[in-house]
């Protein structure tokens, strides 16, 4: 069995807003733009990402990258389709928030 990651999606970063608890903005994935929100994962919530379009892992790598050779990783559950694309990290909303203006893409690995 091939469990290798292999890039499935790849979001461009068009606009991201800071906000006292989160980003909010427009990404676009496959020349179609969506509402983006990303949020620290509460206490009783874990790591999770929700997207508009389909996705088979239970599971997906975040690979923010961006100018300057700027880039970092985070490993997060799939929880299902939503309308907006929705990110819960602790760590990736701390890495948007020293990194904002230099962040413009967000890879997602899975092994399917």
């Amino acid at each position: 069995m091939n469990n290798q990651l292999k890039k499935t999606i790849s979001i461009k970063i068009k606009k991201l807003d800071m906000f006292p608890n989160h980003f909010f903005g427009i990404g676009e994935i496959d020349r179609k733009d969506y509402k983006i929100n990303i949020q620290g994962q509460s206490v009783i919530k874990e790591k999770l990402i929700k997207l508009p379009i389909k996705f088979k892992d239970e599971k997906a790598l975040l690979h923010l990258s961006g100018i300057n050779d700027t880039s970092f990783e985070d490993i997060v559950n799939y929880k299902g389709e939503s309308e907006w694309i929705e990110i819960d990290s602790d760590e990736i909303l701390y890495y948007f928030a020293d990194h904002q203006d230099q962040i413009d893409t967000i890879d997602i690995l899975s092994r399917f």
